[in-house]
């Protein structure tokens, strides 16, 4: 594998997605020049050439070029883990031509079926998947497993580039998008944990943590809002914006209500005008499940407000402003805005 990237947080780009078209203008003129530097091994000059056009796309995006699973080559484009960049990088894969013998493309790194084969110069060292340990640690409750990184030379490195190993480890083992699905919290350790297992055991670790959430649920939660009165909310569960890529776009349907108990939760008809709305909420957000998803839902002091996530480019926030329309029990809202780390429901991300 040929690692390459940049990513500098200082740097502006332009608006998202001014620079898709124009990097597959870029990659069908200069293909034959990349083709000929991957064939040769001339790994600088590559680099000099795809740089600047990735940069133009968004100079926040790291790439790097793979194995491909079914071509020759892969060339991934990746947010690397910043959630305001995950749907560009979709975006960019998938106005992509489509593969061939020799390319293939993707917006995340993909699991590597060879990944314990590799051996890579970390700070000097040879870091060897073979020999990476893991202590895995599922806490009860959460869908997610904490993760303890030993291998023999993580000693000798410093914090940073421990971490930056860790990482990449866990991409060519599980793949970037699962990492961030099922991982929790990572330590790189400088000790095997006592209960260590080999990497090669951590994707079936997280096939069975997965097939505990094949099926669509929902949590209920109760808390309290800033000014301290009661708030109930319900939510996916769990709730992942790597899901929902291409979803970016938020949008809050706020609904007063006119029945409420001492606590200014719904009560009586207002409890049953909310169920009907999110009925033909439901039924209209099934036609869209290729568009937008229901994120959550809460209500305290009198209003109840649906989150909706959604792809900008549908009709999503079309429906929810006819929608509310019909709503009788005060003055109804639709706000409708970017958002692609899902900031507004941050809370309920898990």
């Amino acid at each position: 594998m040929r690692l390459f990237g940049r990513k500098d947080d200082e740097e502006e780009a332009g608006e998202p997605g001014d620079g898709i078209a124009g990097f597959w203008v870029w990659w069908q003129e200069s293909r034959p020049r990349v083709d000929g530097l991957v064939a040769a091994g001339e790994a600088e000059q590559l680099s000099e050439l795809v740089a600047p056009a990735v940069d133009a796309v968004h100079p926040g995006l790291v790439w790097e070029v793979a194995p491909g699973r079914n071509a020759a080559h892969a060339l991934v484009v990746t947010a690397a883990g910043d959630a305001e960049l995950r749907s560009l990088a979709h975006r960019w894969a998938r106005a992509a031509p489509p593969a061939d013998l020799l390319w293939e493309f993707h917006p995340s790194r993909q699991a590597n079926p060879q990944a314990l084969d590799l051996t890579l110069d970390v700070g000097g060292f040879e870091f060897a998947l073979d020999k990476l340990m893991l202590g895995l640690r599922v806490p009860r409750g959460t869908p997610r497993v904490d993760i303890a990184a030993y291998h023999p030379i993580f000693g000798e490195l410093d914090d940073d580039t421990r971490m930056d190993a860790a990482l990449l480890a866990l991409d060519w083992l599980l793949g970037e998008d699962d990492v961030a699905r099922w991982v929790g919290e990572i330590t790189p350790a400088t000790f095997q944990p006592i209960d260590a297992v080999a990497a090669a055991h951590l994707p079936a670790v997280v096939a069975d943590l997965a097939s505990g959430y094949a099926e669509e649920q929902w949590a209920l939660l109760e808390g309290q809002t800033a000014s301290g009165a009661p708030l109930v909310a319900t939510a996916r569960y769990p709730l992942r914006p790597v899901d929902y890529p291409l979803f970016d776009q938020h949008i809050a349907i706020t609904l007063p209500y006119a029945h409420r108990d001492e606590f200014g939760l719904p009560v009586g008809d207002s409890v049953a005008a909310l169920r009907d709305f999110e009925e033909r909420l439901g039924a209209r957000l099934l036609k869209l499940r290729d568009d937008a998803v229901l994120a959550t839902h809460l209500s305290a002091e009198g209003h109840r407000v649906i989150h909706i996530y959604a792809d900008p480019t549908g009709d999503a926030a079309i429906h929810a402003k006819e929608l509310i329309v019909s709503w009788e029990e005060g003055e109804p809202r639709v706000d409708v805005a970017s958002d692609p780390s899902w900031s507004a429901v941050v809370a309920f991300v898990n």
